[in-house]
């Protein structure tokens, strides 16, 4: 298997990538190293060059008979002929020093190099330079150039092994990331294809380093989040739309069936068919409740989102039911924020979710109860409480109440569709808000906050 992987590792990233580096290393790598061979063997030149002509200046200040004294003392004392020095008449024929031959030269006080077997035998290098005295002698000072050539040649091994030794670590190197991330893949492969298969409860494994692959990971995941509710809520729904309409579609059939079978007056007939249209009417607001939840969770409503006051939004919803709350004495007191509650949404989407909620709360709040709305500032952007003093909502429910159709036993005898709640969270859900229901002790409070800075 890992033969497998070897020859899948050239075409992943990570190896791609660990080449571009060891490329651009390398390249850095020659780059710096050749500035520095050039500098050193520039600089050891010059220096050599520099002690030429210094060698002739001393010489030059010496008269005719001590320099060729001082030139054949030199000769005795030089025994390895690292600088020789020569003295030759106006025709280049020799008189004292090392070198018996005049060598080819370019010009005079111009240095040169050449090769020269030296009295023990050994071919050096020899860097050289000529000087015509005022006498018209000729005068030629050298230095033997074999430690800086063997110190030149002993930079450019150095560069040639570190350049393999780079060349080796970074393919090894590359080979390795390559292979590292090819096993991540094959986990997050393997993870999603079980995914695809059916098991939507898997999900992206992360190291938790934050790098790109985790945070690739994180955004999958969430989706797959978003993915499993979506899918859970729809089987919910099928699960609901079966049990809760059911009944209104078989009281539909069974009166229609009643009216085919008898012989009714026309009256009879008259009451028969605004039964039938009640019923029908009843379902079409069902589905069409259905289908606004269903645009709200498309965030087809995002392109109408504005800056909005909440402060504004919940007056208005409380003034449009406190004529219901009063009719059954109920006491709906409303409390807005010291400061404008601004956050980015849609007005009508806001306004919708409120009235849902209160009509929840004057629903199932007792005769001359009491309802508090109130507007607060949360950390993290203005938010909407419903509070009342009903019969509240089991812990147990306190999730299951905003699915599509979902109605606790205790509420299958109020009128409504068991929509309301949905219909709050999905505009939750848009405007980056968080639904909450907790035990207002007694009844139920219901907190539409906001997750973010809205």
């Amino acid at each position: 298997m890992f033969s497998v992987h070897l020859s899948e590792i050239p075409r992943t990233i990570s190896f791609r990538t660990g080449l571009m580096f060891l490329a651009l290393f390398g390249f850095s790598f020659l780059a710096l190293f050749g500035y520095i061979y050039w500098q050193t063997a520039v600089y050891l030149t010059a220096e050599a060059d520099t002690g030429l002509h210094r060698q002739i200046d001393n010489r030059s200040r010496q008269s005719p008979v001590l320099m060729e004294q001082e030139i054949r003392k030199h000769k005795l004392q030089d025994v390895e002929a690292r600088l020789p020095h020569t003295l030759y008449d106006e025709n280049g024929n020799y008189i004292a020093g090392a070198i018996h031959t005049l060598p080819p030269y370019k010009a005079f006080d111009k240095p040169t190099e050449f090769r020269w077997s030296n009295p023990r035998g050994r071919n050096r290098p020899i860097r050289f330079m000529v000087h015509r005295l005022d006498d018209q002698r000729i005068l030629l000072v050298a230095q033997d150039m074999h430690d800086i050539h063997e110190f030149n040649e002993l930079l450019v091994n150095a560069l040639v092994s570190g350049g393999c030794l780079l060349l080796i670590v970074g393919l090894v190197g590359a080979v390795l990331l390559g292979h590292s991330a090819r096993r991540r893949l094959d986990t997050l492969s393997s993870s999603i294809k079980g995914i695809i298969e059916g098991d939507l409860s898997g999900r992206l494994p992360t190291r938790g380093n934050h790098d790109d692959i985790d945070r690739i990971a994180h955004v999958v995941n969430g989706m797959l989040d978003e993915l499993e509710r979506l899918m859970r809520e729809v089987k919910g729904v099928c699960d609901d739309i079966a049990h809760d309409l059911r009944t209104p579609l078989t009281r539909l059939i069974a009166g229609l069936e009643r009216a085919q079978r008898r012989g009714l007056r026309e009256d009879e007939y008259a009451q028969s068919i605004d039964s039938a249209i009640t019923e029908a009417r009843g379902l079409m607001l069902t589905f069409r409740a259905l289908l606004r939840i269903s645009e709200i969770e498309g965030s087809a409503r995002r392109s109408n989102f504005s800056t909005v006051d909440l402060n504004l939004i919940a007056a208005d919803a409380a003034e449009f039911f406190e004529p219901l709350a009063e009719e059954r004495g109920i006491a709906l007191s409303f409390t807005r924020s010291p400061s404008p509650a601004l956050r980015s949404g849609d007005a009508q989407l806001l306004f919708d979710a409120a009235c849902n909620l209160l009509d929840n709360a004057v629903k199932f709040s007792p005769d001359n109860g009491r309802i508090q709305v109130s507007v607060i500032a949360g950390a993290e952007g203005p938010g909407l409480r419903v509070s009342d003093n009903g019969p509240g909502i089991a812990p147990t429910e306190r999730e299951a109440v905003f699915r599509r159709l979902y109605r606790s036993e205790s509420s299958r005898h109020t009128a409504g569709n068991g929509l309301g709640l949905s219909m709050v969270s999905a505009v939750a859900r848009l405007h980056d808000m968080r639904l909450t229901v907790q035990n207002a002790e007694p009844g139920c409070r219901i907190d539409l906050m906001s997750v973010r800075p809205g």
